[in-house]
């Protein structure tokens, strides 16, 4: 199966690299296009089999399986240029969570999925969110199964509830090291520990907990209830945590879905 990538940004290059670190799909079957070009010949410096194009049309030309890796609002525009070069025995996958599948089969005559990935697949872990188009075929489906099985655990997600699921899978990673490192500064300014050592120990503090949760030793709630024993320190810390944090994370979900719904509002004047 041959691989298009057109746009190598953040995501785009994390998914070649997590392709390639994965052995899912051997550099030599892969082309890949950015708008600015040497972006893509960085890339081809680290897998030297890798194919680079110039253009969108040429990476649609050689490709079985699309990945259109670039912002919501070019995703129109570039489909009409690609269009004379697409056919209904090609795939295209689209990573971004405001263009829905229903969209993207609108424009071209293509296979369609939606796979929102998130920055942990490059350690080959974490999750991907699918959205299949109704023009979907089970040949590709379980192909592209089979290939995100290997760099996440794939789960398949309705229309509904793309936005919250991205917050969590991709927007995630983002939202808790930012907490983690105020954690940090606050132990580092209250306190004698070097901000080297504090990072250390979280680091691998976090290391653990995943791997906790990840061989299903604790669930969250009883991870909670083995650390904080009645009367004990954890339990005055986690009263703080009750006191303070508030409706924190509902304003965080309020905001980037007022983020998502204005995305929406200009993919949809565009689709029209």
């Amino acid at each position: 199966m041959k691989i298009g990538f057109i746009g190598t940004g953040n995501m785009g290059t994390i998914l070649i690299d997590a392709f390639v670190e994965s052995h899912a799909v051997p550099p030599e079957n892969i082309t890949i296009t950015n708008r600015t070009i040497k972006k893509a010949l960085t890339i081809q410096e680290r897998y030297n089999d890798i194919n680079v194009k110039h253009s969108g049309e040429e990476v649609a030309k050689e490709s079985d399986v699309i990945f259109i890796c670039v912002k919501p609002l070019e995703i129109r525009p570039l489909l009409t240029k690609l269009l004379p070069n697409l056919n209904k025995e090609q795939c295209i996958v689209s990573i971004t969570s405001p263009v829905s599948v229903e969209q993207l089969e609108s424009v071209v005559p293509c296979q369609i999925a939606r796979i929102i990935p998130s920055i942990t697949n490059q350690a080959l872990a974490g999750v991907s969110l699918f959205t299949y188009g109704q023009s979907m075929g089970k040949d590709y489906k379980d192909y592209l199964w089979r290939l995100f099985s290997q760099l996440s655990t794939p789960i398949e997600i309705e229309n509904n509830v793309t936005r919250v699921a991205s917050d969590i899978v991709s927007c995630g990673p983002a939202f808790f090291s930012y907490l983690l490192q105020r954690f940090i500064d606050a132990a580092v300014s209250e306190t004698e520990i070097s901000h080297e050592q504090a990072t250390s120990l979280a680091s691998e503090m976090m290391i653990g907990m995943g791997k906790l949760l990840e061989k299903q030793i604790f669930t969250l709630p009883t991870l909670q209830e083995k650390v904080c024993v009645k009367g004990g320190v954890t339990g005055e810390g986690i009263k703080v945590l009750e006191g303070e944090l508030g409706e924190i994370f509902h304003l965080l979900f309020h905001k980037t879905h007022d983020k998502y719904y204005e995305d929406i509002s200009e993919v949809d004047d565009q689709f029209k």
